[in-house]
């Protein structure tokens, strides 16, 4: 049963060149310890995240028919839900774009989504470069469902992006290029500076970002590898 523990009404940045409301479902089978979204991912702060429930979140939607162009699906992890597919066959069906974000752990719902043409436009999370993965999301983790992802994504059969928050203390400038060959050539790639708030690791809240330049700098040598490049 989805459960959902927040919804963001209006926002421009989430669902690229789109009006759209976030909605965010409870659970993830990561512990990234630079991660902002504690209540949807500890089991002991999911306790305690208010709840929305499904026809309050539809309602909405019926309300806002016209006014939003789509819905971006992000967690936790949404591709954990078994329901998922049919609580975005209800989204779409009214009307609406869907944008998913996603950590890639689950590519046969990824292809599932894909090829039944519910999602348009994903997002996936590349969390370091390959031999990396285990120590820095905080779990064991299958690469190769990571790489099959980002595979599928590669085949431009659905709109996409892959993006990395840059972490001092966990990314390097030779990790980030590293990511960078290990996805290339892809279509899209944002580096997404690290912000020190509500970290499920607390010591992460006492972090300075790595300044503007540093992330530049990157930017400039891995350009090459992407059709487009950006810092967010």
């Amino acid at each position: 049963m989805i459960e959902i523990g927040g919804l963001q009404k209006t926002t421009l940045i989430d669902y690229p060149g789109r009006l759209a409301a976030t909605v965010f479902l409870i659970g993830c089978n990561f512990r990234c310890s630079f991660c902002y979204s504690s209540e949807l991912v500890l089991p002991d702060k999911i306790k305690n995240q208010p709840r929305i429930s499904q026809k309050e979140f539809f309602s909405f939607l019926r309300e806002r028919k016209g006014l939003l162009e789509a819905i971006t699906v992000c967690g936790g992890e949404p591709t954990l839900n078994k329901d998922l597919s049919a609580f975005i066959k209800k989204i779409k069906k009214m009307g609406y774009l869907v944008k998913l974000d996603t950590n890639g752990s689950n590519p046969k719902m990824l292809k599932s989504l894909i090829d039944k043409k519910l999602i348009d436009y994903v997002a996936m999370d590349i969390k370091a470069p390959r031999e990396k993965y285990v120590k820095v999301v905080g779990r064991g983790v299958d690469i190769n469902d990571i790489e099959e992802s980002i595979k599928l994504l590669k085949q431009n059969k659905v709109d996409y992006e892959f993006r990395t928050t840059v972490v001092p203390s966990i990314h390097s400038q030779k990790d980030i290029i590293r990511i960078a060959k290990w996805l290339s050539p892809a279509k899209r790639y944002y580096l997404q500076n690290f912000r020190p708030e509500k970290t499920i690791n607390p010591k992460f809240k006492k972090i300075k970002p790595y300044p503007q330049g540093f992330l530049l700098e990157i930017k400039k040598e891995i350009s090459r590898f992407f059709e487009v490049c950006e810092i967010r």
